[in-house]
């Protein structure tokens, strides 16, 4: 059962990736990101309400406050990081390194939680780093191209990003 539920979640996070880059057209990504995080806060904590977990916050011990809070800072920062990538480049191609995750996630599980690396395991991850690579220095199609230099009396064209890389002090 837990090949659907990670099946489900990929499909889910394809379609946030999308979802995403069509609102950081317009808008700082640090914005939208704050924008998503309420949105995720309210549906977590709904979710506790509702299976009735609230009582289990005082059982949880110091170790695991640990590991929960410094996950939820990195989970923070690499949403951040995601949201500052997709202002700047296709999704397309943005979202397949974003997703080099997986690879990491492997060595740190083998490393950290003793994990078994197999040959398969390996295989795989080798090659998703070689699709990954792949996708992402792929020269962009002639239309984005013309996309985003196109300009109208000296700012972006319709729908492109408007704001630049470095935020303004």
């Amino acid at each position: 059962m837990w090949i659907v539920f990670a099946l489900l979640a990929a499909m889910v996070s394809a379609t946030v990736v999308t979802l995403s880059k069509a609102g950081v057209k317009n808008v700082p990504p640090s914005l939208a990101f704050a924008i998503q995080a309420v949105l995720i806060i309210l549906v977590s904590w709904g979710a506790v309400l509702w299976e009735g977990l609230l009582p289990e916050i005082t059982k949880i011990d110091r170790r695991s406050w640990i590991f929960l809070v410094a996950a939820g800072v990195l989970t923070a920062g690499s949403s951040l990081l995601t949201f500052r990538a997709l202002s700047l480049g296709d999704a397309s191609r943005v979202s397949p390194l974003t997703n080099t995750a997986l690879i990491f996630s492997v060595f740190l599980a083998a490393l950290f939680l003793k994990e078994k690396l197999t040959w398969q395991v390996l295989l795989g991850a080798g090659l998703m780093v070689a699709g990954a690579i792949l996708i992402a220095t792929t020269k962009p199609s002639d239309q984005s191209e013309k996309k985003e230099s196109s300009t109208k009396n000296g700012r972006p064209a319709s729908g492109a990003t408007i704001y630049e890389s470095k935020p303004s002090a």
